[in-house]
């Protein structure tokens, strides 16, 4: 039966919510296809076309920029035989009129009830989203526990980031994948239309064994999880014949191939980014021992110099946009980084449009590369990650940049014209101590006495930013403890009354940080188990949404749901998050395979503890991280040689 549009009961409502414009839908660029036709060209028998709900689980305003939502939905709308809308997750507000109003959960395309669709795919690229997902899940009307689905409800599958240890919501999700997307998605799609063309043999079971023979996603019903009696996982079995012991990661080798998005969304509200991003290049090996993000996306592909002008070109005339995004991990380490800003900067001079870099690393900035990116746009300051406030933290992470570095960088910007530098940091690191902490208020002091003296004036600003460190699945710190949030208060408060007491250089800096409570639920939701599934539960019971917004949170909650979860067991808050693990425990992601060697992460964990640092093996011999020969890939990089040529003759 052809599924309705929910608006004309939504509509009149609209009113008694805020922000109502981010449910009506309609950007440029969106796209309702027919629910049974979606070619548009009648409908062939046995040819029901495969219908994805695609979610990102916040706010409208921080979900509609995410790259990875809109690279799908282009790419799967691209196809004849599917249909792609999206959904985002609604707030208190809108929740609380929509259950009144016997409203489901709805996209914003075709405002057609999400759980009619085939497959609800949720994107998830942090952990706090995960009561989001409970509450979209029951507005839906799709049971909260995959075990009590029927064949009439959506197959559930995460991705993004978080899917990389999906384990604290497995009771949740049908199916994770894991790694890039694109091509996955397009393989899912496909096993999804063959069962359906086949008649559904099986039923929702036979799908989900399909899926899991296939290798696309990772089931977590199919496998058994035994603890020993200290509260560690013992063993991670299949318990089913077929089923795979280890899952792994998929990764797009061939960026130019896959030129997404094409024809970005454009919103209707404001939204966190509004700008065309073009990711110049996936993967990472400067090796950072905190950074899952560089561990998990090796190895590293470029997009060649062409490709990303052609997408420059193309989003900007598609969309309007007057900002490029320069994205990736590093994108001052792109091996053609200064032809790409010269080129484009070339291309548009004359023009609004300006490029910006994401946080750029302090020994991969040059000033003509900054001055390229400026040429278009005013110079709105400059944003680099020392991470660590001391010499020897940096040691301890990895990040191979010493505060003379640092120092030389901004002494050039600001002698060429920057009157705002941005640093950020972390606290609560491994073997950090109070003094490397203070450390960060001496190096911002130097950073303005360098700017004055570089600028000959004063009227110059350095602004840090401290977030609490939360170790991470797949990383050398996935067996750190994480620091208790007292200390972690503790030290930025210190530091932050060292800045502002400070009156010679106190008025130039500017300081922020939130508390460390977050960071230990975060903690506990990266590193968690299936154990964890059951907090998250009675904290979304307890009235948990949008956890990773302040005025939303409450440790309060998630402390009081954890013990009452955890009483009478091995296990507690603390055990998730302030316990270091050894080489011995089975973690519970280690039957999904990011691509690393466990004994080359675990050496590296050692080399941290002796603050010994590993170069990127971009530049230097590999020192076997495990990546190129288990996936099979290998890193791709430039120059090309080729030119970024001018649109047309200026």
């Amino acid at each position: 039966m052809p599924v309705e549009s929910v608006f004309a009961r939504l509509e009149p409502l609209l009113p008694r919510v805020q922000k109502p414009i981010q449910y009506v839908g309609g950007e440029l660029h969106s796209v309702v296809k027919d629910w049974d036709d979606p070619a548009g060209m009648g409908t062939p028998a046995g040819s029901e076309p495969v219908r994805w709900a695609l979610m990102y689980p916040d706010a409208y305003e921080v979900g509609l920029p995410n790259q990875g939502v809109q690279i799908l939905y282009e790419l799967l709308n691209e196809r004849d035989d599917v249909i792609a809308e999206r959904t985002y997750s609604v707030w208190p507000d809108m929740e609380a009129v929509m259950r009144e109003h016997g409203i489901p959960q709805f996209t914003v395309d075709g405002h057609r009830p999400v759980g009619a669709f085939d497959v609800f795919g949720v994107s998830f690229s942090t952990e706090l989203g995960y009561t989001n997902l409970l509450t979209a899940l029951d507005l839906a009307g799709i049971p909260l526990d995959a075990a009590d689905r029927t064949d009439g409800h959506p197959i559930v599958v995460a991705g993004g980031h978080a899917a990389f240890n999906p384990e604290p919501i497995a009771t949740f999700i049908d199916a994770a994948v894991l790694g890039d997307g694109e091509e996955a998605a397009l393989r899912l799609t496909d096993i999804v239309r063959d069962w359906k063309r086949a008649g559904r043999p099986d039923g929702r079971d036979g799908l989900l064994m399909r899926l899991a023979v296939d290798g696309v996603a990772y089931v977590p019903a199919f496998y058994d999880v035994d603890y020993l009696a200290d509260g560690r996982i013992q063993r991670v079995t299949p318990n089913r014949p077929g089923v795979p012991w280890r899952v792994s990661k998929h990764t797009v080798m061939d960026l130019d191939q896959w030129p997404y998005p094409k024809k970005p969304l454009v919103p209707l509200a404001e939204t966190v980014h509004e700008r065309y991003s073009v990711e110049i290049f996936r993967g990472c090996t400067r090796g950072c021992r905190f950074c899952q993000a560089g561990m998990i996306t090796r190895p590293v592909r470029e997009r060649s110099i062409t490709t990303v002008g052609d997408m420059v070109q193309r989003g900007i005339a598609a969309t309007g946009f007057e900002e490029v995004g320069l994205l990736s991990l590093s994108s001052a380490d792109h091996s053609e980084i200064g032809e790409i800003a010269k080129g484009l900067a070339d291309r548009y001079d004359g023009d609004n449009v300006s490029l910006s870099l994401p946080s750029t690393r302090v020994d991969a900035f040059n000033i003509t590369l900054a001055n390229e990116l400026s040429r278009n746009g005013r110079r709105t300051g400059l944003t680099f990650a020392p991470e660590g406030g001391s010499e020897r933290m940096r040691k301890v992470i990895n990040k191979m940049v010493t505060e003379d570095d640092l120092i030389r960088t901004v002494a050039t910007a600001y002698g060429n014209g920057w009157r705002q530098v941005k640093l950020y940091f972390m606290c609560g690191l491994p073997t950090e101590t109070d003094d490397d902490v203070m450390q960060i208020a001496d190096m911002a002091r130097r950073v303005i006495k360098t700017g004055r003296e570089a600028a000959g004036r004063k009227d110059i600003r350095c602004t840090i930013s401290i977030g609490a460190f939360v170790p991470k699945p797949h990383t050398p710190f996935q067996w750190a403890a994480q620091l208790d949030h007292e200390t972690v208060d503790k030290r930025l408060k210190a530091l932050k009354s060292a800045v502002m007491n400070d009156r010679d250089y106190g008025r130039a800096i500017g300081i922020r940080y939130h508390d460390g409570r977050p960071s230990i639920v975060e903690g506990l939701l990266s590193r968690g188990d299936r154990r964890v599934g059951a907090v998250i539960r009675r904290v979304w019971e307890d009235g948990g949404r949008f956890d990773g917004w302040s005025e939303h949170f409450s440790y309060e909650r998630w402390e009081r749901c954890a013990a009452g979860v955890f009483a009478d067991t091995p296990v507690s808050l603390d055990w998730f998050t302030t316990r270091e693990r050894d080489l011995a425990e089975v973690l519970p992601w280690d039957h999904l395979d990011s691509g690393l060697d466990k004994d080359w992460m675990w050496a590296d964990w050692q080399d941290a503890v002796r603050e010994v640092e590993v170069d990127d093996c971009r530049w230097t011999p590999c020192y076997d991280c495990g990546v190129c020969p288990s996936q099979g890939t290998e890193i791709q990089v430039g120059p090309t040689g080729r030119q970024l040529l001018p649109l047309s003759v200026v």
